[in-house]
């Protein structure tokens, strides 16, 4: 099984957790310059590792000439196979949301230059979607742009916009919890044939593993409960999710 976004250079141990649970791949994400990096150097060193490099919203602070110098040259290494996490977040109270859509943006052009998939990431306070809005209103300038949103909300707007443009819909391991009403509707119903699952590792640990450093692996557990929401042997569901993410990832196998 693929896990299609998880934080390998976060775990104390990457190589260890490459033979957990079945799991055939990994798309390590890196979301600064230093993680990019990072993320390049795993992909490099074991087989079954694949990269992203970009510049996640919360790290805008780090954009810069220099900063955009080097994640271009990673962004041709032939172990990379998209461009991101980018986007927008709204959570936190220093939000900088010009330096935000200006590395979105910049993120987005990238992708187009290199031909690789944009992991989006979006997130807002509860009660609020203007990040969600943020990214519908951006993407309108890019429909043809293959897109991938990470860890999605559920968010009724986006749900509608990612399924008319093509979008591949990441579900993560918060799918599992009891309040996820949205994300586990949107699950539900969101095409097969643009449906992913990730763990987004070391975060997010999906039951029966919530509150505990989260690994590749789990992604089985997610797997297991997406399944029974679209009443589909968990079997089928991987066959499908995983030819999925070698579509959007160009990956290799089959």
């Amino acid at each position: 099984m693929i896990d299609t976004h998880c934080h390998l250079d976060f775990l104390d141990d990457p190589a260890s957790a490459r033979d957990e649970l079945g799991l055939t791949g990994m798309v390590c994400i890196g979301a600064s310059p230093e993680h990019a990096r990072n993320a390049v150097a795993l992909a490099e060193t074991f087989p079954d590792v694949w990269a992203t490099v970009g510049l996640h919203p919360t790290s805008s602070g780090e954009d810069s000439p220099d900063a955009r110098t080097d994640l271009e040259a990673l962004a041709l290494h032939p172990r990379v196979v998209g461009i991101g996490e980018s986007g927008l977040d709204d959570y936190w109270d220093d939000t900088r949301r010009a330096a935000q859509l200006s590395a979105f943006e910049w993120q987005l052009d990238l992708a187009a230059r290199v031909g690789k998939p944009l992991v989006i990431h979006v997130r807002d306070k509860a009660g609020q979607d203007s990040a969600h809005r943020g990214v519908m209103d951006v993407l309108a300038a890019w429909p043809d742009l293959p897109v991938i949103l990470h860890c999605f909300s559920g968010h009724p707007g986006l749900r509608r916009c990612g399924v008319e443009r093509g979008a591949y819909f990441g579900f993560a391991g918060n799918t599992t919890y009891k309040n996820a009403r949205e994300i586990q509707e949107a699950a539900r119903t969101v095409p097969l044939s643009q449906l992913l699952l990730e763990t987004d590792a070391p975060f997010l640990a999906p039951v029966p593993r919530r509150g505990k450093p989260n690994r590749p692996g789990y992604v089985r557990h997610t797997l297991e409960f997406v399944a029974a929401l679209r009443g589909l042997e968990a079997g089928e569901l991987e066959r499908v999710t995983d030819e999925n993410a070698r579509r959007v990832y160009r990956l290799p196998g089959g």
